[in-house]
């Protein structure tokens, strides 16, 4: 298990700054990080259960696969990044994560045209500006001219808003079984919310696989596995996380941490990549799993839905948004 001492050491590289105050999005949660050390980094990359924009403001940052690919700059990692690895030196970066209901709107993609461009799982990672175009070029020249990170995180929080508002959203049905698989980290029947949204099994797994990027039931492995291993990381053994996380026992926690991560659930325990998710990713961020989280989610979503589409259809009838 992760000592104390080793989590410290991990956390300590890095300067972190979080916003002040609460985005205009629910399930969008942002950080900013700089890199203390004069050392070179190479980070495993512990997925989550969301999509990750990086805006890189350094020199250093390179993503690298399993598959030897590599991503350099701004990137967008989907979905189950399994065997990514974070590489470089003298790193400053925004880290944004987002529910792939609001990805799915921000980034572009359309449900006609299934995972599209999103990178979705086994480690798929883009450039921003492969998503973005030239708006992405002047995102993040205009990130790097701002002042101070709450500067970041005000100009990336307008950005994602214009992009969602201008964006097609998620169908809701999809975007429901979303936030239950999330509010009961992953443990519910794929049936039960087939059921719920009124379609059949197959009609679900196809939407969402299309929408999301994974089907409803690797998605639930994801979140579940999701809270292992932060319970992990938080000095549980693992024996008991397996059995309050829903797992057949120790070796199916083993095999999820595996697939997902690359490593066995000790490594998790010890990733440093998680050692900074209790001062980067507070614990009202909607971005994480949970019955609370959820049901803010839900509720916000409706809200925020409702009101900047309407704000949206009157300037479209007056002036159309900037592309």
């Amino acid at each position: 298990m992760r000592t104390v001492e080793s989590a410290r050491a991990a956390a300590a590289r890095w300067e972190v700054a979080t916003p002040q105050r609460p985005g205009r999005l629910p399930g969008v949660g942002m950080a900013g990080f700089r890199d203390r050390s004069a050392e070179p980094l190479d980070l495993p990359v512990v997925p989550y259960p969301s999509v990750m924009i990086a805006f890189e403001f350094g020199e250093g940052l390179l993503v690298e696969g399993e598959d030897g690919r590599r991503q350099r700059g701004s990137t967008v990692l989907g979905l189950a990044p399994g065997g990514l690895r974070v590489r470089g030196s003298g790193i400053e970066c925004l880290q944004i994560r987002l529910s792939p209901v609001v990805a799915h709107a921000v980034l572009g993609v359309l449900p006609s045209a299934g995972s599209g461009r999103l990178p979705s799982a086994g480690g798929a990672m883009v450039a921003l500006e492969d998503l973005w175009g030239a708006g992405a070029r002047r995102v993040e020249e205009r990130l790097r001219a701002a002042g101070s990170w709450q500067e970041r995180f005000a100009i990336a929080d307008a950005e994602l808003l214009r992009r969602y508002v201008a964006g097609r959203s998620a169908t809701p049905e999809v975007a429901h079984t979303w936030r239950e698989l999330t509010a009961h980290r992953g443990q519910i029947r794929i049936d039960a919310l087939a059921a719920e949204v009124g379609w059949s099994r197959q009609r679900l797994w196809s939407r969402f696989r299309a929408e999301i990027g994974l089907t409803p039931k690797r998605a639930a492995q994801l979140v579940r596995f999701d809270h292992a291993a932060h319970r992990l990381a938080a000095g549980h053994s693992a024996g008991a996380v397996a059995a309050e996380s829903g797992y057949a026992d120790q070796s199916h926690l083993h095999r999820d941490a595996l697939a997902f991560a690359g490593m066995t659930p000790t490594a998790v325990a010890a990733a440093p990549w998680l050692a900074v998710d209790d001062t980067a990713w507070a614990a009202g961020d909607t971005t994480r799993s949970g019955v609370d989280a959820a049901r803010v989610t839900d509720g916000a979503a409706r809200t925020v839905d409702r009101t900047v589409r309407a704000v949206a259809a009157g300037r479209r009838g007056s002036a159309s948004m900037p592309g």
